[in-house]
């Protein structure tokens, strides 16, 4: 059981009144207990934050409902606010299926012993993603990525993939360290990081930002895109995961599977749904898949502690 307080809130009863009639007095001191009771057998799914909440909830609504459908299993999707809430969410076993970047995911296996069961297919056909450096086009003092040294730098997180881990490899490859910028920050606020990077670019607010590709259709009803230029692209790493928290029970593991590989792209309704999540099918996956991400983020320095 959780127990709560709430004010006990009462309303001036108007239907029928007339202006002889008095108003009730309402005692707002007063309070009552309210028992809530936990809802039994729900498995709690959560989308990393790196976009808004509307837009988390607009691409899964209809996956989640699909999987309700399929599996018989109660399953609500939940919104932490922050790339850090996500994880420890997943440790305190509040998130059953964790959807995350793949950096994210080798932290959770790490640190609280998750384990990846599938990965999507991108839009562009492929199981993997980049990272994209942008600036406004009309930057004549941005031509390449040498051009990035001595810049300022807004990435979406410093647990991002796309947002800051490939970039951030893809820069070291190019003989660029963080020492070459005048500022590294990163996106502030919950949720919508990768919308604040782009934002934040188009205001002249950072001279570069890190996305990961497919960030800025998100944003073209927000801006107008042609006003942002890619400069340059990471190498492509494992694309984006589900994975369970540890100790979830495997049939349940083994439900959800089923049920994701039945998706096809070719069934009207089914597409639908895949295109609302943007991507075009779900395939099996292990933890080894994402041992590039490991070795890329032990070569640039980056712990799974941290």
């Amino acid at each position: 059981m959780k127990y709560g307080w709430v004010f006990l809130l009462c309303f001036l009863l108007f239907s029928g009144c007339g202006e002889n009639e008095s108003a009730i007095k309402v005692d707002l001191t007063e309070r009552e207990q309210v028992i809530l009771k936990e809802e039994h057998g729900v498995i709690t799914y959560a989308y990393l934050p790196q976009y808004s909440h509307t837009i988390s909830h607009f691409r899964h609504h209809s996956l989640i409902q699909y999987l309700r459908k399929e599996t018989g299993l109660n399953i609500k999707q939940i919104f932490p606010d922050t790339f850090d809430e996500h994880m420890k969410m997943v440790g305190q076993e509040k998130i059953d299926i964790s959807y995350s970047n793949p950096f994210i995911y080798i932290k959770i296996a790490h640190r609280y012993g998750a384990k990846a069961f599938a990965r999507i297919v991108e839009m562009t056909g492929k199981d993997k993603f980049r990272g994209q450096i942008i600036c406004r086009a009309d930057n004549s003092s941005i031509k390449n990525i040498y051009d990035c040294r001595n810049k300022r730098w807004i990435a979406v997180d410093s647990t991002s993939a796309g947002g800051y881990l490939y970039p951030l490899g893809h820069f070291i490859d190019h003989g660029i360290t963080k020492k070459d910028f005048k500022e590294i920050a990163f996106a502030p606020g919950p949720g919508g990081k990768q919308e604040k990077v782009v934002l934040s670019v188009y205001a002249g607010k950072y001279d570069i930002g890190t996305i990961r590709e497919g960030t800025l259709d998100v944003v073209s009803d927000k801006i107008n895109i042609n006003k942002i230029k890619v400069v340059s692209m990471s190498n492509p790493y494992p694309g984006w995961v589900y994975a369970a928290r540890k100790n979830l029970d495997k049939k349940i593991v083994e439900k959800l599977n089923q049920a994701f590989r039945k998706l096809d792209f070719n069934n009207k309704e089914h597409r639908e749904i895949l295109e609302a999540a943007s991507f075009i099918k779900v395939i099996n996956s292990v933890d080894k898949d994402f041992d590039p991400v490991r070795q890329l983020a032990e070569r640039v320095g980056m712990s799974l502690e941290e």
